[in-house]
């Protein structure tokens, strides 16, 4: 029976839960997600933890923070003036921004606090910092090559086969 390895395009039903038992996320009610190992397109110790299984196999890991989505740090939260979003921004607690930095890199920011003069953003992963219990299922090996092609545009909400 064939076992994944680096290389394989794999599909795997997961449900996500935190130390309480809360689910904060499963592919359960729709598709598989699917990546290719070795990639570096998911967290680390999802992916390391799919080697080896074969079709059918279940497992329950449990991943540190830097296995997950890192530590938080209050390094990636920042105060910056509200006029930096030009004149009709307005700022909802909790919201999220994508937002590109100087140096190139993208990032979600959630607005933790904000006034008339300043916004407080978080920079963190929603998940940084947590211990993350997964369930995985593996449902298939495929050779890389059949990565499935989006074809929607509309990014991956409007489709469930793009696997982020």
């Amino acid at each position: 029976m064939a076992v994944v390895k680096k290389g394989d395009l794999v599909f795997v039903h997961y449900t996500g839960k935190f130390d309480s038992g809360e689910v904060f996320d499963t592919s359960a009610d729709g598709s598989p997600l699917y990546f290719i190992v070795g990639e570096g397109d998911i967290i680390e110790g999802f992916e390391t933890a799919v080697l080896g299984m074969s079709v059918g196999d279940k497992k329950a890991i449990v991943l540190s923070p830097t296995q997950g989505y890192g530590d938080y740090s209050e390094e990636r939260v920042i105060t910056t003036q509200r006029e930096n979003f030009g004149d009709e921004f307005e700022p909802i607690k909790d919201q999220q921004l994508a937002l590109q930095m100087e140096n190139g890199e993208r990032v979600i920011a959630t607005i933790v606090t904000f006034d008339d003069e300043s916004v407080t953003l978080d920079m963190n992963h929603p998940l940084a910092g947590k211990t993350l219990h997964f369930d995985l299922e593996l449902m298939d090996i495929k050779d890389a090559s059949e990565m499935p092609m989006s074809s929607c545009g509309d990014g991956c909400s409007s489709c469930s086969g793009c696997g982020h």
